[in-house]
């Protein structure tokens, strides 16, 4: 079965109307002028954790999940010179999941892929000398770039990096300190939009717009999805993020094609990470998603199962609150209402999906607003995916088409079906491929 799946969705009606509603000037002057007092620093919503360059990979998952952290900041090995900035990279769930993909799938891959891929030499490499240190992997996914901005920068210039698919933005201290404030993330960027929103009349009644009358770069309503089935694997959806570039995939039902959640990268590492098993990999998405919520509601007694869906009718200040609602960095399109936040299974109605909006795109909104120049908040996924192919293949499973993407590949991400784990070891050495010279 092919692993790289798009959901895709059938219907009488018409495209969406990409129809970009042009914000009232004067309106949108005063806005503006307000966003450009605002500094980056004073949104700073997590502190800046470095690590060594040398720290292993491992080291670096245990420090994401005892602090409770999203990202780590990994330090320039002493080997490089000159030393131009103290951080050499990022590292974060979507580098885990990366990794561990190349991990599970170490069994595919040729010698004549790994000489047109240096990086994956490297990390075999390390794997052979018994360690692979964190500086290798961090944004080893192409989803975490290193991005910086001076301490007086404003939230305008935040804008410019985050509508270009960035998610992350490191914000230095004043000179002479070469130290680092903390980090904003797109997702308190837009809470810092919902809250200016909430006390600014002219802009809420600009967001209150349904998402069909705008042109959100990803929100093509009727077109293809993500998605992966609930009886797929654990190892399944892992892959799927890697081929396609994404931070979360739809888990939908085998046999109606209706949303029963998403799984998240950041979900793949708190899972994978801490399990003593590699049958972790081989578990089916239905039964990894109830160990997701099994945390929700074991302390405060209130059942949770996160709403990851709107319908094409619902505003767009609606979707902003749900993003940050189920903390979420995308949130799926349905056309039919919203499922219930019952923690039961049931599917909405057959081939519900139809669309994708992501914090990303609404912050690509802001940016046209504040005239920012260069807004492409798909270039990313883009270049992820231009690194990766996968051969061309239709079939039909259930009442929807699943199908395979057209773009080049990377070794990690040619590997086909996945294949023998026998002898895959939780040392984090030994889960790195290390093929034979020839």
């Amino acid at each position: 079965m092919s692993l790289r799946k798009r959901l895709s969705v059938s219907s009488v009606r018409s495209d969406s109307p990409l129809v970009f509603t042009a914000a009232p000037n004067a309106d949108s002057e005063e806005w503006v002028n307000a966003w450009k007092q605002i500094l980056a620093k004073d949104i700073i919503d997590s502190p800046v954790v470095a690590v060594d360059a040398e720290t292993s990979v491992e080291e670096a998952c245990e420090v994401l999940l005892s602090k409770d952290l999203l990202c780590l900041a990994v330090k320039t090995p002493q080997s490089r010179s000159p030393q131009q900035s103290p951080f050499c990279g990022l590292f974060d769930f979507a580098d885990v999941n990366a990794f561990l993909t190349l991990a599970a799938t170490r069994h595919k891959i040729s010698m004549d892929e790994l000489r047109e891929k240096p990086r994956v030499q490297e990390i075999l490499k390390a794997a052979r000398e018994g360690k692979v240190p964190a500086y290798l992997v961090s944004n080893l996914s192409d989803k975490n770039p290193l991005e910086v901005l001076p301490h007086d920068a404003d939230i305008i210039a935040l804008l410019s990096i985050f509508s270009r698919g960035a998610h992350r933005v490191l914000i230095q201290a004043p000179p002479p300190s070469s130290d680092y404030l903390g980090m904003v993330s797109d997702r308190g960027l837009l809470a810092w939009f919902t809250k200016y929103a909430e006390k600014t009349p002219t802009l809420l009644r600009y967001l209150s717009v349904p998402l069909a009358s705008l042109a959100l770069p990803s929100l093509y309503l009727y077109m293809a999805v993500v998605a992966a089935k609930a009886t797929d694997t654990v190892l399944d959806a892992m892959k799927l993020m890697s081929d396609e570039g994404v931070g979360s995939i739809a888990v939908v039902d085998d046999e109606t094609g209706g949303l029963l959640s998403a799984v998240s990268v950041t979900d793949i590492g708190k899972i994978v990470v801490p399990a003593q098993s590699n049958q972790i990999l081989s578990t089916p998405l239905k039964q990894l998603i109830t160990r997701i919520k099994e945390p929700d509601g074991s302390t405060d007694g209130v059942d949770k199962f996160p709403v990851y869906s709107v319908s094409p009718n619902n505003t767009l200040f609606y979707t902003m609150q749900k993003l940050l609602a189920t903390n979420a960095h995308r949130v799926f399109v349905t056309e039919e209402s919203p499922m219930s936040s019952s923690p039961s299974f049931s599917s909405m109605s057959p081939t519900n999906l139809c669309g994708i909006v992501s914090v990303v795109d609404v912050l690509s909104l802001f940016a046209r607003i504040a005239n920012v120049r260069d807004v492409d908040p798909t270039r990313m996924q883009r270049h992820r995916r231009a690194s990766s192919t996968s051969s061309t293949e239709s079939y039909r499973s259930g009442s929807f088409t699943a199908r395979s993407r057209s773009s080049s590949r990377t070794s990690l991400q040619r590997l086909g079906s996945v294949g023998s784990l026998d002898g895959f070891q939780m040392r984090w050495a030994d889960r790195v491929p290390v093929p034979e010279p020839q």
